[in-house]
């Protein structure tokens, strides 16, 4: 719901139309919003199982109230009418968008988090004003542990006259397909040896990031493909045993590394992706802190020690950007031919220029 984020107010939700209709509005939005109001009333009579409601704003101010609420929806935040806005805001954890690309034939999601939501609120809303409708579902963490999915599904009228917008709507509850959702990606999504996720996933990752690097909502990310150093031999040497074992301690020394908010994961064989969220010296820093921990960590097969470095390919948005379009294409493209000079160069090296 678009509707649950920015400064909000407390009004009389227990009367139809409570601020709008006592507000001095024009003729017409009155008469618009007594009819929905019904119309809503009578559909919760039914017992059906979507939760109405009716939410409105003024343009180019941040407060946004509602005129019309379902009483489950009340039961589900746990919540007296007039903390509805409040606690739902506060309940957001994400909100989630689906498009089909015909292209590609797959369904695209674009995750934006409640930090996002908060922070362009002007462009969220001239977003759902242009389109005239919203479809969104929404991850919300309850004041009681509990974690929810609603799918918002509404109608945007402006009424240009009293410069009010009414989003009118309904509320699904998704959370057992949702949840089922996170448990097939979970099942295709993580590697079974190591435990990290898969190339599967990176491309989401890429894209969600290049989209909030587009909206302002970061200023920059480091993208890296590592290649552990001589693996074929350890294969060789050791045996194939010995390699995964080798793989399941590498991909430790990337959890010790990293941070919470950093991505990694398996991009296949013996090579590994990491993200990171800042700067190109940043990036760098994370690079050369794993490069060395790699090093200086002890592997073993059968007690016999195996000698373990990394090679690096590091690119940052800012350096595509400064050149041409940023793409998913192009940020592998690029860190794989800066992973092949490191490789080139010596190995064991990080190299983010070229």
């Amino acid at each position: 719901m678009s509707k649950g984020k920015g400064r909000t107010i407390a009004t009389d939700l227990a009367g139809p139309g409570g601020r709008i209709l006592a507000g001095g509005f024009s003729p017409r939005l009155c008469r618009r919003l007594k009819a929905c109001v019904a119309a809503m009333a009578a559909l919760e009579k039914i017992s059906s199982p979507i939760i109405p409601y009716i939410a409105a704003w003024r343009e180019h101010e941040k407060i946004i109230w509602y005129e019309h609420v379902g009483a489950r929806f009340l039961a589900l935040l746990g919540c007296e009418r007039g903390e509805v806005d409040e606690v739902f805001r506060q309940s957001i954890v994400d909100r989630r968008l689906y498009r089909y690309a015909e292209r590609e034939s797959k369904v695209e999601e674009e995750i934006v988090t409640r930090a996002e939501l908060r922070g362009d609120q002007a462009g969220l809303r001239a977003e759902v004003k242009k389109a005239g409708t919203v479809e969104f579902v929404y991850q919300l963490a309850l004041p009681a542990g509990k974690t929810i999915w609603l799918k918002d599904q509404a109608n945007i009228e402006v009424f240009v006259e009293d410069q009010i917008c009414l989003s009118i709507g309904c509320l699904t509850e998704v959370t057992k397909e949702m949840e089922q959702k996170d448990l097939l990606e979970k099942i295709g999504y993580f590697d079974e040896l190591t435990k990290l996720p898969k190339r599967t996933i990176l491309q989401r990752i890429l894209e969600m990031n290049i989209g909030n690097l587009r909206r302002g909502h970061i200023n920059d990310f480091v993208f890296l493909l590592l290649d552990l150093d001589h693996f074929k031999a350890v294969n060789d040497i050791h045996g194939h045993q010995a390699g995964d074992q080798v793989l399941v301690g590498f991909a430790d020394v990337m959890r010790a590394t990293k941070r919470h908010e950093d991505e990694i994961g398996r991009y296949g064989g013996e090579e590994f992706y990491g993200f990171f969220i800042g700067g190109l010296q940043n990036g760098l820093q994370f690079a050369e802190r794993l490069r060395l921990a790699v090093a200086n960590t002890d592997f073993f097969f059968n007690r016999e020690r195996i000698p373990v470095t990394v090679s690096v390919g590091l690119v940052a948005a800012s350096q595509l950007a400064e050149v041409g379009e940023i793409s998913v294409e192009e940020l592998v493209r690029v860190a794989d031919r800066r992973l092949y000079v490191a490789k080139e160069e010596g190995r064991n090296r990080v190299v983010f220029r070229g």
